[in-house]
């Protein structure tokens, strides 16, 4: 079947590499910095193989600070030029969430940019009020779509209606990096820390992320998100789009998708998280992400 047009995103998707190929997908890479102390080095979110994802979070582990921004005009410019020399005509791009960075302004800058040589281009951007494999869910989902033959603005509008009924409940372990990004004080994460208190983070409406509540300790902290993801109605429609996704920490994890599954019946993905939002969230935390029937509750 001919596609109507094709999909493009950021690396914040966290699709892994041969999901991106498999998938058919246009992905425009974001950059991180590493910074030891006497030298800074970018690196690009390339990774293609599950040690890449480990050695990052080790060498957070080991002191080093990474420092991200947003995906650049330019990187957008480059996305969106390599497809119109290819001589894709009509395309959807799905950005990170709005609340989180402006991705979507160079998006749609890049686009105008590009379209000055390439007029005849059509190519939309959209903000998806997500990240990480929240972002990736929507394009896995826009994907299905396209490929069952749903058009442009079917998949736009479907986005639109449901990016609020994706739900994300993330436990910050480490408050190093939530401290590194000026997210909280250095006396707050140093109390927090010897109380063992475990922020418990959520995407709103706006899009934007912010502490819930907090829990003290880890075990107390899995059950709550647990018991929270137990009040929510999954998606009948798209049942395989609840993940657990973790900063290096697969016993965690495996731990809290065992909890998710005596709880409710419900068997999560298991996914590694990339080093963008994983520089902020920081080693060892973990989050689940699924689409629900309700929307957002603040």
């Amino acid at each position: 079947m001919t596609k109507d047009f094709e999909i493009s995103t950021d690396s914040n998707c966290d699709l892994y590499a041969d999901e991106i190929k498999n998938l058919g997908v246009w992905v425009g890479h974001l950059s991180y910095t590493l910074d030891d102390g006497k030298n800074l080095t970018e690196h690009f979110d390339k990774f293609e193989k599950p040690e890449q994802y480990v050695d990052f979070f080790n060498q957070i582990r080991n002191g080093k600070i990474a420092r991200t921004s947003i995906l650049s005009l330019q990187a957008h410019i480059d996305l969106f030029t390599e497809m119109a020399e290819k001589g894709i005509k009509k395309v959807l791009h799905i950005s990170q969430s709005y609340g989180l960075s402006p991705t979507l302004d160079n998006a749609n800058k890049a686009i105008e940019l590009v379209k000055e040589k390439y007029p005849d281009i059509d190519y939309v951007a959209i903000e998806s009020s997500t990240t990480t494999v929240g972002e990736g869910i929507l394009v896995r989902i826009a994907c299905e779509m396209r490929d069952a033959g749903k058009d442009r603005q079917e998949v736009l509008d479907w986005i639109e209606e449901h990016k609020n009924k994706l739900q994300h409940i993330i436990m910050v372990d480490d408050l190093t990096c939530l401290k590194r990004g000026g997210r909280i004080s250095g006396p707050k994460a140093a109390i927090a820390t010897m109380l063992q208190i475990k922020p418990i983070i959520e995407f709103g409406k706006n899009g934007k992320l912010d502490v819930y509540r907090k829990e003290i300790g880890v075990k107390k902290a899995m059950k709550s998100m647990v018991e929270e993801f137990a009040s929510h109605t999954v998606s009948k429609e798209y049942p395989w789009a609840v993940i657990i996704v973790h900063c290096d920490n697969q016993p965690r994890a495996e731990e809290l998708a065992n909890m998710v599954f005596e709880k409710t019946g419900v068997k999560p993905e298991i996914r590694i998280m990339g080093p963008i939002i994983g520089a902020h969230v920081g080693p060892g935390g973990v989050a689940i992400s699924f689409l629900s029937n309700e929307e957002r509750p603040f």
